[in-house]
């Protein structure tokens, strides 16, 4: 039977001058639809199987749901079939080059550096923690190009497709199956391209970050990369572009991502700027403090299907702050009907 490898989690040919401990890989294995975890996560010792399961939920206005494929359907109104569909945005874990400075210097590409330990370790939290609280399914996850994004992915949903070991539930929650999940490259999610986010002295001079979507690709599970995804965003943003451009691209991307796939829940694994246009953009007065790595926030919006035609609501920021490692303040007396994107 085929199994499922996460290929080159750490890249070797990406990051050739990295410790020996980036350059471990971990193997999952597809079996009978399901996704069973027999390889070790580093040096733990213990192996992970994955658990799939309902989720019965109540939504805010208490008409009871249930998880039926992707999104939580509820009850038949004037305006069709009402169906919840969210949004997870989250930020990569640690990069390396924050705790050995050194690297830059010999690296061959200085401006994509990888997944430092913490952060890998951190991603595996993360996933443990989104799989027993979120109480959906993720279907689609879509990541940024650049290698700490990719590699925090992987780490991510092999976490959140993990039981703890015995086999027993962890929680509530749904965990990701891999068999049925989908994993896509988008240039949009990418970092502000402009020398605020992208260091002076590591980026190239001619501002070309020469990224390949089929070398983004090799990097994730081959069983779960959707080759066939048409993407928001066919090249790569120009060097120069200023934060107000960056924002609104990430603005509008995370709309039209949700739009082409209304039925699905999704996870958007991108940089501190794009989980700071999440909160910003539903909250147009909030002061965002801090995002912290790994940091997400969950969008919300309902869908409304009538005659196979569908409708969308307006998308709402269910993420409180500070219990996600998304800081932000609002003003006293805050309107909170000032949540929309374009």
């Amino acid at each position: 039977m085929p199994s499922l490898r996460l290929l080159h989690l750490f890249s070797l040919s990406a990051t050739s001058n990295l410790p020996p401990i980036l350059h471990k890989t971990s193997k999952v294995y597809n079996k009978l639809a399901a996704f069973r975890s027999l390889s070790t996560i580093y040096n733990s010792g213990h192996r992970k199987e994955a658990r799939f399961s309902i989720s019965i939920a109540i939504s805010q206005s208490q008409t009871p749901s249930i998880s039926v494929g992707s999104v939580k359907m509820g009850s038949v109104g004037s305006h069709g079939a009402v169906s919840y569909q969210s949004v997870v945005v989250m930020r990569h874990g640690e990069r390396f080059d924050n705790l050995e400075p050194s690297w830059a210097a010999t690296a061959a590409r200085p401006w994509d550096p990888p997944l430092a330990e913490p952060g890998r370790q951190r991603a595996l939290e993360t996933g443990r923690r989104l799989r027993e609280s979120l109480g959906f399914p993720i279907r689609r996850v879509f990541v940024s190009p650049f290698l700490r994004c990719l590699q925090t992915a992987v780490v991510l949903v092999q976490s959140l497709a993990a039981v703890e070991e015995g086999g027993g539930s962890t929680g509530d929650g749904v965990s990701v199956e891999p068999s049925e999940v989908k994993m896509s490259v988008e240039y949009g999610l990418c970092e502000m391209v402009n020398s605020k986010a992208i260091r002076p002295n590591v980026a190239p001079k001619d501002g070309n970050l020469r990224f390949d979507i089929a070398e983004c690709e090799s990097m994730l599970p081959a069983e779960i990369v959707d080759k066939n995804v048409e993407r928001v965003y066919k090249e790569f943003p120009r060097w120069g572009e200023t934060e107000l451009q960056a924002g609104e691209r990430y603005k509008h991307l995370i709309k039209d991502l949700a739009d082409k796939y209304p039925t699905q829940n999704l996870l958007l694994i991108t940089h501190g700027e794009g989980v700071k246009v999440a909160v910003s953009s539903l909250r147009k007065d909030a002061e965002i403090n801090q995002v912290q790595y790994c940091g997400y926030v969950e969008l919300r919006r309902p869908i409304f299907n009538k005659d196979q035609a569908f409708t969308f609501g307006e998308f709402d920021l269910l993420t409180p702050s500070d219990k996600t490692g998304v800081s932000y303040s609002l003003p006293p007396f805050h309107d909170s009907t000032n949540q929309t994107f374009p």
